[in-house]
């Protein structure tokens, strides 16, 4: 179920820091049933990584709550691209140059968002843009493919204080006059809110271990 009192203290938290954050509810791999207990209490962005998933659980939802964002928080294959966009309203995963030129075959894009993915480890497991990439890929995005590049989205080494790279994610937006960042999940938002974080994506906090 949702844990609506978690949501409430983020809220607070987000309030008593001073900031405009938005939290994502992520709600993969739990049933519709969740998603539509959050919605009862207010809750209108939520976040999916898998098209099919998110098709199966949001088809519905859309229609009936005109005001429901959609968010992809997860990899995006190429072959999924057209589905994609029919379905979510944000995007934040765009890590290659290859899922950009798909995104920019699509009509429909002007009220789409999308989140540049930067691999701010350089994890050889994980998907994303290297910061010495970063500048001229989103001058492509933006320049070649005219993409509505809204931000940027890190996920931290696990290792690693994530405080350091979100950090480093503040001042390259900056640095692009990008001025939405994705980043902090359930064990780091705080430290992502200190940092400007336009969403943090919550999904074990709210809904429970999947």
């Amino acid at each position: 179920m949702f844990n609506i009192q978690t949501y409430k203290q983020i809220l607070k938290e987000i309030e008593v820091f001073g900031k405009k954050t938005q939290i994502v509810a992520v709600s993969k791999n739990h049933p519709k049933e969740f998603v539509q207990d959050a919605i009862k209490f207010g809750v209108r962005i939520f976040g999916e990584n898998r098209v099919q998933e998110a098709k199966a659980k949001f088809g519905d939802f859309k229609a009936q709550y005109p005001n429901l964002e959609l968010h992809l928080t997860g990899p995006l294959q190429t072959n999924k691209t057209k589905e994609a966009i029919k379905l979510f309203d944000v995007f934040h995963t765009l890590d290659r140059e290859k899922l950009a030129k798909e995104f920019a075959k699509q009509g429909n894009l002007k009220r789409k968002k999308f989140f540049i993915q930067v691999n701010t480890g350089r994890e050889d497991n994980k998907s994303g843009v290297y910061l010495e990439q970063l500048d001229e890929f989103i001058s492509y995005c933006k320049n070649d493919l005219s993409l509505n590049i809204v931000g940027l989205m890190c996920i931290p080494p696990i290792n690693d204080p994530p405080e350091e790279h979100f950090s480093v994610l503040e001042k390259r937006a900056k640095k692009q006059n990008l001025s939405n960042l994705s980043m902090g999940m359930s064990d780091d938002y705080i430290e992502a809110i200190k940092h400007n974080a336009t969403y943090i994506r919550i999904g074990t906090s709210l809904f429970g271990k999947r």
